[in-house]
């Protein structure tokens, strides 16, 4: 890696409950996971971090309808639904991120969560220098994109690998526009192989 760049991957709630068919479902969210791996694998090959997210919530918290939020029951921790999917394939050192995990907290940004043992995933990113961090993951609109943001405002640079992360799409075109606030914001938008390109010539 060069000098002057430090990155990590961050695979955000790639989880059992945004496939399709799981509570609050992502059509054709399944299609990330090949990408995700092969960026995962090629990242550790390079000693490059990796990060995977996990809305972890508790039964009753005002992030789902039953509470006063606005989405279904998902993600409960220790569930099957709040499971990595098992076709995610994590090479070995790669930490996970929980988030969401109060009565009171939607846990929408990677920034949100913690690690065990470890403290937050800022503290975390500053403690082995990184700079940037490559996201994919689910879902766009929320919290690919709040995290992408929140990396920016933490002086971060932030890059959205686009063939892996999907929308939701409460409304048409939710995801279209989360990807132009995060363009306005300074993240980069790339695809995979753009992305692995970048990583190798480093």
């Amino acid at each position: 890696m060069s000098e002057d760049r430090s990155p990590a991957l961050l695979i955000v709630d790639v989880q059992n409950d945004f496939r399709p068919g799981g509570a609050l479902a992502v059509p054709d969210g399944d299609r990330v996971v090949p990408v995700l791996n092969r960026l995962a694998a090629r990242a550790s090959a390079l000693g490059i971090p990796v990060y995977a997210t996990r809305d972890w919530h508790p039964p009753e918290t005002t992030h789902f309808a039953n509470y006063g939020g606005r989405w279904p029951v998902h993600c409960v921790a220790g569930t099957e639904g709040a499971r990595l999917h098992p076709d995610l394939q994590l090479p070995p050192g790669a930490l996970i991120v929980s988030k969401g995990t109060s009565t009171k907290d939607d846990g929408y940004s990677a920034f949100e969560g913690s690690i065990p043992g470890r403290g937050s995933l800022l503290a975390d990113l500053r403690a082995r220098g990184i700079d940037e961090v490559i996201i994919g993951g689910l879902t766009t609109e929320y919290c690919v994109r709040l995290s992408a943001l929140d990396a920016r405002h933490a002086g971060l640079e932030a890059t959205v690998i686009a063939d892996a992360i999907g929308a939701v799409d409460v409304m048409p075109g939710d995801g279209d526009r989360a990807i132009e606030e995060m363009k306005a914001a300074g993240v980069k938008i790339q695809p995979s192989d753009q992305v692995l390109q970048s990583v190798e010539r480093d």
